[in-house]
């Protein structure tokens, strides 16, 4: 047997994660007031960052539907109003998540909230907006589900009910039951659900006195955010040349670098050293929260680019779009664009909004053989039918279909189906037997 060594020389090609460039990613996920608590913390720890302080006036916004007109100092804005659902929970937040990359992940939870407290998206499209699996969406969920008043974050009414009675300590077998049976309840069958219970009508009238003490609608009692306590990220208006995106100034303090200070301090050979490697960070950061900017801003301006329609007509008119179609459009990885979009707000004329908010699916193209709609306004569509509909005589899920099809986006039976439950509407039956039920 011959043995033989020899030297092979070969050349590869790898990525390595430096600690900026993992911060620098991060500050793409932040809105404008976590971006200037991060620039805060660090120009205390830098003596050469100079931190202008954000300009906290702000003109007047063309927005509605959870938006401020005019500018003014927070605090006042505060004591002036009754603080919002959104200002309640982020608050809490602020408690909760020390972490940025959390907070930014808690904030798109937040974004989705609907004016009753439950959650308006499905937890499958949250954790692709997030970047989670769905073990990772779940417990977030668990944790977010943790603010007060509980039954906040619930994605159906069972939840929500759910959320008090653990909160309450009112979790008994039989509450529990009575939960997992909520519609022979909503049918005022209280013999069958004593059956199902197995327990005795005295036994389940006092649960029932319980359950009745819990609220469904826990974020109601809150105002319904005609003044947001967190500013947007960027500003829609609209000019003589057509619709132009700015970055909120109000909330975005100027980073630069004190050269003078460090020139100084370098000619002592003793403090050379530190100097430089402190110098160094300055100038990083102040490049990175320019290149964060001006990402935002292109991100922006492409959204409003292709949304015109929703900014003039509403949510009916939202266009599809994905992440690849903005990244491609910007010439940047769709990551990038995942991560802007996460926790930044933007206000126009149809309100403040996630950016997240924005992208939507296509479906099929209509009958004309012209576009397809947005997943996102289909289901605007939905809302709006039901909401008019008759409650004696509310329309099927083949009628929604009929509907919007008829010179719209062609849609099965099914598809109504699918969007309803991600929506919480109930079913035409159980919307009819409800109305019976008020009637009475």
């Amino acid at each position: 047997m011959n043995i033989h060594v020899s030297q092979r020389t070969s050349q590869s090609q790898s990525l390595t994660m430096t600690g900026q460039m993992q911060q620098a990613i991060a500050l793409l996920q932040l809105s404008n007031t976590d971006l200037q608590r991060y620039i805060e913390k660090e120009a205390e720890e830098n003596p050469f960052i100079d931190v202008t302080p954000a300009n906290r006036t702000m003109p007047a916004l063309p927005y509605s539907g959870g938006g401020r007109a005019e500018g003014d100092d927070p605090a006042s804005r505060l004591a002036d109003h009754p603080l919002s659902l959104y200002g309640h929970v982020a608050a809490q937040f602020d408690l909760m998540f020390s972490d940025a990359s959390e907070r930014a992940i808690a904030e798109r939870y937040l974004e989705a909230l609907d004016a009753n407290g439950w959650l308006s998206e499905p937890l499958e499209e949250l954790a692709f907006a997030c970047g989670l699996d769905m073990d990772g969406a779940e417990d977030m969920l668990c944790r977010v589900q943790q603010v007060e008043p509980a039954g906040l974050f619930a994605r159906n009414l069972a939840e929500c009910l759910s959320l008090q009675a653990e909160d309450l300590g009112l979790m008994t077998p039989i509450f529990r039951r009575v939960l997992d049976n909520l519609p022979r309840l909503a049918a005022a069958d209280l013999v069958g659900l004593a059956r199902v219970c197995g327990c005795d009508m005295d036994d389940l009238r006092s649960t029932l006195k319980q359950l009745r003490g819990l609220n469904p609608k826990p974020g109601a009692d809150f105002s319904l955010g005609e003044v947001m306590e967190r500013e947007p990220d960027l500003i829609v208006t609209r000019g003589a040349d057509g619709w132009k995106v700015d970055l909120n100034r109000s909330t975005l303090p100027a980073v630069t670098v004190d050269e003078d200070s460090a020139t100084a301090i370098t000619r002592d050979a003793c403090a050379r050293g530190y100097v430089g490697e402190r110098l160094g960070v300055a100038r990083w950061l102040r490049r990175a929260v320019e290149h964060r900017n001006q990402t935002t801003l292109a991100v922006g301006a492409e959204i409003v680019r292709r949304q015109t329609a929703f900014l003039e007509h509403g949510p009916s008119q939202i266009a599809p779009m994905t992440l690849a179609d903005v990244a491609q459009a910007i010439g940047v990885h769709e990551s990038t664009v995942s991560r802007v979009t996460t926790g930044i707000l933007m206000v126009t004329p149809q309100g403040t909004l996630g950016l997240k908010r924005f992208f939507s699916t296509a479906l099929q193209g209509d009958a004309s053989g012209e576009g397809g709609a947005s997943a996102a306004a289909v289901r605007y569509r939905i809302q709006k039918l039901v909401a008019a509909e008759n409650p004696a005589s509310p329309l099927s899920d083949d009628a929604i279909a009929r509907a919007i099809s008829d010179g719209g986006p062609v849609l099965a039976r099914r598809t109504v189906a699918k969007y309803r439950d991600m929506l919480n509407i109930p079913s035409s039956f159980q919307r009819k037997r409800r109305g019976k039920l008020n009637a009475i």
